[in-house]
């Protein structure tokens, strides 16, 4: 069982896949993003969230983080997940609060160890593919290969930054084609 479950019970509706991956990107970008700013989202679009999506959890908002001595430690990976966050940002299909929280917790998961429907909870890679679609439609119309998506979102910035760090001029050569598009 994910420990993001224990959130989904708190849930107005568990089975939302933006629902899902909200407390997906909660249960795993702990430790990695300061804990008063959850998602890296401000204290306010955080209580926001939360009040939207999973009304009667009693989580530790931002408020309340004042008093938490790991606060103030510096988080390992903020300038990435802010990378990843304006990559996610600049591609979005509307300016609505979902998406814009979406790309925070999709930012965040982003962070985790596992394939990214997974650091989000979802069932498969099929919702996520959903998700993006829905709500980072122009990003999604980019994967043309149908790569994983983090590996996606990551060669994104390296393009963006000019780097090059393929093995081949091209993916469909590369020896390590199967790590990138291979089977979940």
């Amino acid at each position: 069982m994910q420990p993001n479950h224990k959130l989904l019970d708190h849930a107005r509706n568990p089975a939302d896949i933006a629902t899902r991956a909200f407390a997906g990107a909660l249960a795993v970008s702990r430790g990695q993003l300061p804990e008063a700013r959850p998602l890296g989202l401000p204290p306010a679009e955080a209580k926001a969230l939360l009040a939207r999506y999973f009304p009667t959890a009693k989580l530790l908002h931002p408020e309340d983080a004042a008093n938490d001595p790991a606060i103030g430690c510096p988080p390992l990976r903020t300038d990435e997940h802010e990378d990843l966050l304006q990559l996610l940002l600049s591609h979005r299909s509307d300016a609505s609060d979902e998406t814009r929280w979406l790309a925070s917790a999709v930012a965040a998961a982003s962070l985790g160890n596992d394939h990214l429907w997974q650091d989000l909870g979802l069932a498969n890679r099929q919702e996520l593919s959903d998700l993006l679609r829905d709500h980072f439609g122009p990003l999604f119309a980019k994967n043309t290969g149908n790569m994983k998506w983090k590996r996606f979102f990551y060669k994104q910035l390296c393009d963006q930054a000019e780097v090059n760090l393929c093995k081949a001029p091209s993916c469909r050569v590369c020896a390590d084609y199967k790590l990138c598009f291979g089977p979940e």
